[in-house]
């Protein structure tokens, strides 16, 4: 089953990254789950993301962060056997897999290491939206001074 959101977003103005989210979330249910992946939180604000990428090596993939988007590509290995497989099951096909980060979110470094590629990511709070504590400080009432337009001063009144 599938919905259609573009009436919604149509009349929504400002909302362009709750549409390519549910864009994304959208097309990825008929995804293959391929290559398998964990997402892990490490920390407050830290995560990891781990994918199984057996026979891939490091120039075989490719990390893209644009958009809040972070695109993870995966181009078939150049094979080096000249022999006949009899059973392959390790499977070395490309790949686009793409995930949808929050504000505020950075991504770290990269490896990949025994098959495993490793991302690590962080939640980074701007100064701006951190909490922050307004000094309280000790002094007089400022006192207001109102005069009534009858009592203006003297000098006012002899210089027109």
């Amino acid at each position: 089953m599938t919905y259609d959101f573009a009436p919604l977003f149509r009349t929504a103005i400002g909302f362009d990254r709750l549409a390519r989210l549910v864009d994304t979330a959208s097309q990825s249910q008929g995804s293959s789950g391929y290559p398998p992946y964990n997402i892990e939180k490490t920390g407050d604000a830290t995560y990891t993301l781990t994918m199984a990428l057996a026979g891939f090596g490091p120039d075989d993939v490719e990390l893209t962060l644009a958009d809040n988007t972070l695109t993870i590509k995966g181009s078939v290995p150049t094979q080096s056997t000249t022999g006949e497989w009899l059973h392959r099951g390790i499977a070395t096909r490309a790949f686009e897999r793409r995930f949808v980060l929050a504000d505020h979110i950075e991504i770290g470094d990269a490896q990949l290491v025994n098959g495993l590629l490793t991302v690590s990511v962080r939640r980074v709070t701007p100064e701006a939206l951190k909490p922050r504590r307004i000094p309280v400080t000790v002094g007089e009432a400022p006192r207001v001074e109102t005069t009534a337009p009858s009592e203006a001063p003297a000098e006012l009144d002899h210089a027109a």
